[in-house]
């Protein structure tokens, strides 16, 4: 059986970030849908994936709202947080991702927000996306 279109992105995410070298840098590759319990700081997870039609006509395409978390932990914190949001932001603005056995319309960066972690050590970067998903022709 074939992913659906969720899950589709969530893999193309991971590959996508692990392949801009910007974003890759400065998390040294640490890019993950779920990290390590031993996870070494600064990374990026691939946070919420939310799924909704989008009916248009006959055809319906997939709305996916997703968000990327930028983990930091340094006495910095805000700062890098800040920074990995950015490139994250910048590699993922109007990409054009690739999923096999779909096609993606567009994808849209929406929001972000820094906040100290409830841990009180950590920040964390919550970037929002907005992307269309069609099956592919």
């Amino acid at each position: 059986m074939a992913d659906d279109s969720a899950l589709a992105l969530q893999s193309a995410l991971v590959g996508w970030l692990k392949a801009d070298t910007g974003v890759s840098a400065l998390v040294s590759g640490r890019i993950y849908d779920e990290p390590p319990q031993d996870v070494v700081f600064p990374y990026v997870r691939i946070g919420n994936i939310d799924l909704s039609a989008d009916r248009i006509g006959c055809f319906t395409d997939d709305d996916i709202k997703f968000s990327i978390e930028c983990h930091s932990r340094p006495v910095n914190g805000r700062v890098e947080a800040t920074r990995i949001s950015a490139a994250v932001r910048t590699s993922l603005d109007d990409a054009a991702l690739i999923l096999p056995g779909f096609s993606v319309d567009w994808c849209d960066y929406l929001t972000q927000a820094v906040i100290r972690a409830a841990d009180g050590k950590s920040y964390i970067a919550t970037v929002a996306f907005e992307a269309s998903i069609a099956l592919a022709d």
